[in-house]
């Protein structure tokens, strides 16, 4: 359980971090591009060294077990030639039901607004898991969140003051961004579900309690919504199964593009 709870932190920071990329050359001004490409390599900072933990984790384990872990094909016949693995192999040849990110994170950008819906849902998230993370019995991951929350302080702060500028701005944006929050809000419960990697983490001290984060985060997105003159979400089924490798269409999308070099060129090296 130990490297399931180290790989669904990587894959949260990588798949989201990959989708912000995608506004790299595209923001809706200069800055705010620049903003959000420095924000997506935070994220993608946070997942390499997560997944050279993760692979440690994995490497460290008996041949017999590490041959049924995974159900990619490339990584079965490393694991049969006696091969370790590093960072790049856990990212980029795992197949799509082997990712435990969240849902949140995979959905399309669609517009500014469904962005920054997104980030700050997850930053929020993110603020008070990692808060917490920090207090881990796990030295590398309690250093992990030491260092990142710095970086997810700065995203917080971002996202929410777009969401109050977009939704306290003109009728427009203010529809947009309501939209968005709207959308967005039934992929937000799978961020609490505690699954068995998340109660095994708990009971070695590791990880998080979920359950605790809950009522934080909801303060916080409550008070940001009514700064911005937004209406929180009526309470609705909530979708889940990211954290058990089942997603929606669009990780397929991601994982296309994402690993197509190594996939194409398996082995290659810059």
């Amino acid at each position: 359980m130990n490297l399931a709870y180290t790989l669904r932190l990587a894959d949260d920071a990588l798949i989201i971090g990959h989708r912000l990329s995608e506004w790299c050359g595209h923001g809706p001004i200069l800055e705010q591009d620049i903003a959000l490409t420095n924000t997506s390599l935070d994220h993608l900072g946070r997942a390499r060294s997560l997944y050279q933990y993760a692979a440690e984790q994995f490497n460290a384990m008996g041949t017999e077990e590490k041959k049924n872990y995974f159900s990619s094909v490339a990584i079965q016949n490393m694991v049969s030639a006696g091969e370790t693995l590093d960072e790049d192999d856990v990212a980029y040849l795992r197949d799509g039901w082997d990712f435990k990110n969240l849902l949140l994170l995979e959905q399309p950008n669609s517009d500014w607004a469904y962005t920054v819906a997104r980030s700050f849902y997850y930053d929020t998230f993110n603020f008070f898991f990692f808060s917490e993370l920090q207090n881990s019995s796990d030295t590398t991951l309690a250093a992990v969140a030491a260092k990142s929350l710095k970086e997810i302080t700065y995203h917080l702060r971002w996202s929410s003051e777009w969401v109050v500028r977009l939704g306290d701005g003109t009728e427009e944006s203010h529809k947009r961004m309501q939209q968005a929050i709207n959308d967005l809000w039934m992929y937000t419960g799978e961020m609490f579900v505690m699954n068995d990697a998340d109660k095994d983490a708990v009971q070695k001290g590791r990880g998080v309690n979920l359950d605790e984060l809950k009522p934080k985060w909801m303060e916080r997105v409550q008070s940001i919504l009514d700064e911005a003159r937004l209406t929180l979400p009526a309470a609705t089924w909530m979708q889940s199964g990211g954290k058990d490798g089942k997603h929606t269409d669009n990780l397929g999308y991601i994982l296309a593009e994402m690993q197509f070099m190594q996939r194409t060129y398996p082995g290659m090296k810059w």
